[in-house]
C-alpha cells in the first residue's frame, strides 16, 4: 500500500485530514507527569495519541523536539512511532536534505529505520537532493514550498522570471512528481499562495498545511484553497494548540476536545 492509499483509508476511517503534531517540550508539558512517570514524555505521547486516535489521518513528529533529549530522544522516537496505530499516517519533520550520497542516508533513516510514511525535504538543492527520497516510492516526500513562518518571504518570495521563488518550487514539485510520491509544504498562514499553489499542483498531490491554531491561520481559506475538488489530499496540521491544550491531570481530554472541535470545523468548509 503507498502514501496515497494509506491516506485514502484513514481519511475515510475517522472522516478527518486532521493532524496533530507531536511536538513535546517539558516546558509546556504538565508538571505533574516529571513526578508521577518513569517515562513523562513518552506517557504525555501515549495519551495524546490514545485521546485523538479516531479524529486524526496522521501525526507528526517534528525531530527537533526528539534529537535535543540525544539518546534517549531518539528511543522516545522509535517507541512513540511503534505505539501509533498502523493505519495512521506518519510523517517525520526533519527537513532533511544535502548532496546526493548524504540525502540517500537521510532517506534511508527517515523510510526505512524510523518507518516513517512521509517525511518533509527542503528544496534549495534541486532534483539531486530529492531523487533520494523520491526512489521510496511507497512513501512520501512533502517538499518546502510556502512556509507558515513570518519571514518566509525573506528569500520564498524573491522574484525571478516574473515569478517568486515559491511558485517556481511549485512548478519544480510537481515536474518531480512522476511516481506521485511528492507533495508540498505550503503554510495557513498565506492563503493567497496557497490557493496559487493548489492551482499548480492540481488535484492529485498532497499537501501539509501546518500554520492553524497558534499561528493563526484561517481554516476556511485552508479548507477551501487547500484541498482538493472533493476536499481531499490536504493533511492540515495542529501542535501546540491542540496537545499543549491543558495542563493538569485532564490534559488528553481537553487534546481531545481541541481535536473534536477542529476537525469539525476543517469538515464544515470540506
Amino acid at each position: 500500500m503507498n502514501f496515497t492509499e494509506k491516506l485514502g483509508r484513514i481519511v475515510d476511517k475517522n472522516n478527518s485530514i486532521l493532524c496533530v503534531g507531536l511536538d513535546i517540550d517539558k516546558e509546556k508539558m504538565p508538571k505533574f507527569l516529571f513526578k508521577t512517570s518513569k517515562n513523562p514524555f513518552f506517557e504525555f505521547n501515549k495519551q495524546i495519541i490514545d485521546a485523538t486516535k479516531d479524529l486524526v489521518c496522521a501525526y507528526k513528529i517534528n525531530m527537533a523536539f526528539y534529537e535535543v533529549l540525544g539518546k534517549d530522544g531518539y528511543n522516545l522516537l522509535e517507541k512513540t512511532i511503534e505505539y501509533i496505530p498502523k493505519d495512521i499516517v506518519i510523517i517525520l519533520d526533519g527537513k532533511r536534505n544535502d548532496i546526493g550520497n548524504t540525502a540517500r542516508k537521510y532517506a534511508k533513516s527517515l523510510f526505512e529505520i524510523l518507518n516513517a510514511d512521509a517525511a518533509t525535504v527542503t528544496p534549495y538543492l534541486g532534483i539531486d537532493g530529492i531523487t533520494p527520497f523520491l526512489e521510496y516510492k511507497d512513501k512520501c516526500s512533502f517538499v518546502l514550498c510556502r512556509t507558515s513562518n513570518s519571514s518566509a518571504g525573506d528569500f520564498q518570495d524573491i522574484v525571478s522570471n516574473n515569478k517568486p521563488l515559491f511558485q517556481s518550487v511549485a512548478e519544480k514539485i510537481h515536474m518531480w512528481n512522476k511516481y506521485g510520491n511528492c507533495g508540498a509544504v505550503v503554510g495557513a498562514t498565506y492563503p493567497n499562495e496557497l490557493k496559487m499553489i493548489r492551482g499548480i499542483l492540481g488535484d492529485d498531490l498532497p499537501l501539509l498545511i501546518p500554520g492553524i491554531g497558534k499561528q493563526g491561520g484561517d481554516v476556511e481559506k485552508t479548507v477551501k484553497y487547500g484541498t482538493n475538488k472533493e476536499g481531499l489530499m490536504a493533511v492540515i496540521n495542529s501542535s501546540r494548540g491542540i496537545i499543549f491544550a491543558g495542563s493538569d491531570e485532564n490534559f488528553a481530554e481537553k487534546s481531545r476536545n481541541k481535536a473534536i472541535e477542529l476537525r469539525d470545523e476543517i469538515n464544515k468548509y470540506r
